[in-house]
Parts: structure tokens; C-alpha cells; sequence
């Protein structure tokens, strides 16, 4: 198996028989954490729905599974493994293992994965990502037992990497000149495109319906009384589609006094699960599936950046990657760039001389995760998903998947749909 990657734009257009293809690539609804649809659903649970749905026809032929998760006990390995045996795969021939890139996680399972079948590991993989906030999230992401060395070390870069990522966002803002007004702004749109794209059944390709249970709560996420009652989940329920900056500026500042990011224009904490099937473009042909294939895995980059301004990793994880394989901007035609908080995604915008291709819809179509929600160990495989199925209805070949990474990274990987 080749591991040379390919150089311009011409080279990474050829098909090639080791090329990674894609598929499928598909998620469950992304929903509000303790108030959303899947708030009373297992992690596990949506993991091991979207491994049933990728299952057909390709269930016995998998032989490698890996899952992007971050707050799940255990780093997920168990309650994985279990899913993928409850979705019916073969426990004789598929394995599984969970990786924790933070925010990249499910990013990174593709990156594994691809880079299992380039090398002759494998033949067939899935990347996935699970992560339920609302059962997980209660240390918000922060180890509650942590060597006291590094909690009271010396170095900022020790310390700040558990700095509360609401903070990282202040910093950014203030740093980087980002305004209340322009973050909100984005925010706005964030939600008028996803609202727009849910309208339209923009989505309906990627997701995978739910069948799961409800208790139904007030607006504080206490239980009303009502039975619990059986529910399908089809829809992404955080979108905001009467969203205005007159609300949104009414907002308090949520992680400092005084400060510009608010719960308005940052991510939301959320669930959900998602799945992308990768193998050889050979692999494909051999098992008559040449017609299913979406398009191609390319090639990711990871980089480290301060811990207290994670937000900007984007901004240098782009252009290594477009640098490796001898790309300009122009070459890409559509780009999801996670919005973590509006602050370090306009940022990043501007950073990257992407703004005009924001005003176009080029970047984040059909909204981000502040308008979709960010559930942080599905969050890369959900960007797949979206992208791929986007660049399916508008023609576009290259896209591009990035986002920032909690403690200082930023990651970005390649793609192309045919």
C-alpha cells in the first residue's frame, strides 16, 4: 500500500486504487444537552445507531473500528465495544478502540483509520463519535484528580490547560480585537443557515433517526411529572430559527465580568453520535461497491498553539495542511470550521483571509455548532458527515473539516467528493 500523499490540485483529483474512500457518512440528530431528545440516552446508545445503519452491506467486511469520545468513563472502550457487538457486527473479525483528541476525536478516528488501511492494516474501518454531555459533562471537561504539580506549576502552558475554555474565548476576543457585536453577529447567522438548511431537508441525507426515551422537563431541565414516553429523534433541536441580535445582545457574559463570550454566540453542550465507513478504493472495486463511494479521505494535520487561546488552531492547522499537499484556498470549495465560540471562529475567518467566502456560504453553509451544538467527541465525524453530504449537492469537490482543540491544537483534514 502507497503512503505517498498526493501534491496540487490536479494529483489529489486522480483516483487512485489506494486512495481512502468514503462510503458513508452519517450522524444522529445533534440535540440540547439535559433538555434535547437524546437527553436520556446512553452515549453508547446513539453510538451503536449509527453503527447499525452504516452496517449494510458491509457489516462482516469491517475489521476495525475506531471511536472518537472525550467524557465517557473508562475513555468509552467498554461501552464501544459493547455497542458495535449489539449492532451486529461480527466480535470474531471487528475490533474497536476509542482515541481522545478532545475536540478533533472523531476527526482524528478518520485520520486512524485511513492511516490503518493506506499502511495494509486493514481493509475496511469505520471512524465514529459518541458523546452524551448531558450524562458526562459534570466536571466540564475538567480532571477532578489531577497531580498537584501541574495544577500549581510554574509554567502558564501547565496550568492554562485546564483553563475553562470560556476563558480561552475572552482571551481571544481580547487579543485579537473580536467584538460582542461581531461575535453575536456570526452567531446569528450560524443559526439563520441552520435553520434554513433544517427547512429545506438539507440534513435529512446525513441524519439517522433515534428510537429512544423522554422525560419531559420545564425550561430549567427539571422533570415535569409527565410519564416518560417512547420517542423517535429526527431533527436537530438546538437551532434557533427566530434568533436577532437584540436578543442575543441581552445576554449576560457567561465565563467572565464583562466579557463578550455569552451563551448566545458560544458552542452549546450537546449529544449525539456519528459514523463515517472508510476503505481502499481497491477494497471497494473488489466488493462491487464502486457505486456507493461518496468521495475520498485526503490527508489531516494536527498543530499545538497556546493553551489559553486554543481557539486559534484553525488558523495555523489550515494552512500546514494546505501547504503538505500544495494547495491555495481557492481550491477548496467548501469549509466547516467548528464554532467553538464565535469569538476564536471569526478570528479565524479573518486570520485565514476566509471572510469573503463566509459572506458566500462557502464556509459553515448550513450553520455550525453554535446554532447545531458541538457533542465533543462526535463533533469531527458530524463535520464529515455534513460536509460530504453538502459537497454532494452543490457540485463542490474539495472541502475542508477544522477545528480547535481544548489544552492548545488545532487539526484539519482534506476531502473530496466525487
Amino acid at each position: 500500500m502507497s503512503t505517498t500523499l498526493p501534491r496540487g490540485i490536479k494529483s489529489i483529483l486522480t483516483k487512485s486504487p489506494t486512495d481512502t474512500v468514503i462510503l458513508s457518512s452519517i450522524r444522529t440528530p445533534i440535540t440540547r444537552a439535559y433538555k434535547g431528545g437524546l437527553k436520556d440516552s446512553y452515549p453508547e446508545q446513539l453510538l451503536s445507531t449509527v453503527l447499525r445503519a452504516t452496517a449494510t452491506p458491509t457489516r462482516d467486511v469491517v475489521e476495525d473500528v475506531c471511536v472518537g469520545v472525550v467524557l465517557s468513563e473508562l475513555g468509552g472502550s467498554k461501552a464501544s465495544r459493547m455497542a458495535l457487538n449489539h449492532a451486529g457486527y461480527n466480535t470474531d473479525t471487528t475490533s474497536l478502540y476509542t482515541v481522545n483528541r478532545a475536540c478533533s476525536s472523531s476527526l482524528q478516528g478518520v485520520a486512524n483509520i485511513s492511516a490503518q488501511i493506506r499502511t495494509g492494516m486493514i481493509g475496511v474501518g469505520i471512524a465514529a463519535g459518541m458523546e452524551s454531555m448531558t450524562r458526562n459533562y459534570g466536571s466540564r471537561a475538567v480532571p477532578v484528580d489531577l497531580w498537584p504539580a501541574l495544577k500549581e506549576s510554574g509554567e502558564a502552558d501547565v496550568r492554562d490547560c485546564i483553563m475553562p475554555m470560556g476563558l480561552t474565548s475572552e482571551n481571544v476576543a481580547e487579543r485579537y480585537g473580536v467584538s460582542r457585536k461581531d461575535q453575536d453577529a456570526f452567531a446569528v447567522v450560524s443559526h439563520q443557515r441552520a435553520a434554513k438548511a433544517r427547512e429545506e431537508g438539507r440534513f435529512e441525507g446525513e441524519i439517522v433517526p433515534v428510537d429512544t426515551v423522554f422525560q419531559p422537563v420545564d425550561k430549567k431541565g427539571n422533570p415535569t411529572g409527565e410519564e416518560i414516553r417512547n420517542i423517535t429523534v429526527t431533527r436537530d433541536d438546538g437551532i434557533r430559527a427566530d434568533v436577532s441580535l437584540e436578543a442575543l445582545a441581552k445576554l449576560k457574559p457567561a465565563f467572565k465580568e464583562n466579557g463578550t463570550s455569552t451563551a448566545g454566540n458560544s458552542s452549546q453542550v450537546s449529544d449525539g453520535a456519528a459514523a463515517t465507513l472508510l476503505m481502499s478504493r481497491s477494497k471497494a472495486e473488489e466488493l462491487g461497491l464502486s457505486g456507493r463511494i461518496m468521495g475520498k479521505f485526503v490527508s489531516a494535520v494536527s498543530v499545538g498553539c497556546k493553551p489559553d487561546e486554543m481557539g486559534i488552531g484553525p488558523a495555523l492547522a489550515i494552512p500546514a495542511l494546505l501547504e503538505k499537499l500544495g494547495l491555495g484556498i481557492g481550491d477548496v470549495q467548501r469549509w466547516e470550521i467548528n464554532e467553538a465560540f464565535a469569538s476564536q471562529a471569526v478570528y479565524c475567518l479573518r486570520a485565514l483571509g476566509l471572510e469573503k467566502e463566509w459572506s458566500e456560504g462557502k464556509v459553515n453553509p448550513d450553520g455550525g455548532a453554535i446554532a447545531l451544538g458541538h457533542p465533543l467527541g462526535a463533533t469531527g465525524a458530524r463535520m464529515v458527515a455534513t460536509l460530504m453530504h453538502g459537497l454532494g449537492r452543490s457540485g463542490g469537490e474539495v472541502g475542508v473539516v477544522s477545528m480547535c482543540v481544548g489544552t492548545g491544537m488545532g487539526m484539519a483534514g482534506l476531502f473530496v467528493r466525487e
